[in-house]
């Protein structure tokens, strides 16, 4: 019998590493295969692992929103319209909101995305009112915060931790208050080391991640752990597999934030 690759191969079973990133990558060709990604990753990181929610109701706005991650070259000129293919981009908004459309025809769900490159919170907030709140969605997903810490390395930006999660607070505040009735979701930012990270990152962004983590307890329904994901990935498949310059996911990468978002949103609430 022939030995495994490497360890990681051997650790995932089932087609290895190379049947781990085939079938990320699948993803990518054929949006009813998204829900398929294996999910080894939390095997052995369960505490990790979103619970599976019940935030889903049928004819819900579900609206992504956040930076370049969720981005990822969507169309402005299709923005304006629930479902459109340009308009969700090409990354894990897309593969999420995709699967949900494929899997549920019947539901009734409308899918935006209104991610915006280089954002940092209090960009958030000033384009807010039109960007969300006139959406009226019914389950708001946020990925933020990357650049709230990555724009202070070239000495242009000049926020903080504290800045970040206090902008953070307040924009939560200004949304419940306009829409007592939404669904939040919030997503961990994160990075791999890779690429434009470098030890220079570290410790100051896993305060960023505490940030997230501590808004997410007080104001959302569910917290996204994709750090923790990301970091048990790392052990299957090298960081450029997942991220080529640490922030950014590749297809592979874009597959699992998927995945791992749709454990946490779950099934429909009734």
């Amino acid at each position: 019998m022939p030995e495994p690759e490497s360890p990681r191969e051997d650790a995932l079973g089932h087609g290895g590493r190379r049947g781990f990133l085939k079938t990320s990558a699948l993803a990518l060709a054929g949006v009813g295969a998204v829900v398929t990604v294996p999910w080894p990753v939390a095997e052995a990181a369960r505490a990790g692992r979103p619970k599976r929610g019940r935030l889903l109701a049928r004819n819900d706005v579900i609206l992504f929103q956040g930076d370049s991650i969720t981005d990822a070259g969507r169309s402005r000129a299709e923005a304006a319209t629930a479902n459109a293919r340009g308009a969700l981009g090409s990354g894990y908004a897309w593969l999420a909101g995709a699967a949900l459309l494929v899997d549920r025809p019947g539901e009734g769900f409308q899918v935006y995305n209104r991610g915006i490159s280089g954002n940092k919170v209090f960009q958030l907030a000033d384009r807010w009112g039109v960007d969300c709140l006139d959406l009226k969605p019914k389950l708001l997903s946020i990925l933020i915060g990357v650049n709230d810490f990555w724009h202070t390395l070239d000495g242009k930006y000049h926020g903080t931790v504290e800045i970040y999660e206090r902008d953070y607070r307040t924009l939560l505040e200004r949304t419940r208050q306009a829409l007592p009735q939404i669904r939040l979701v919030i997503c961990e930012p994160f990075v791999l080391r890779c690429g434009a990270v470098n030890e220079h990152w570290f410790p100051s962004f896993d305060q960023y991640r505490a940030a997230a983590k501590r808004v997410a307890k007080a104001y959302a329904d569910a917290f996204v752990p994709f750090q923790a994901m990301f970091e048990e990935a790392v052990r299957l498949a090298p960081p450029e597999e997942w991220a080529k310059d640490g922030v950014h996911p590749t297809g592979a990468g874009a597959s699992l934030m998927a995945h791992f978002w749709l454990e946490a949103v779950g099934e429909l609430a009734g």
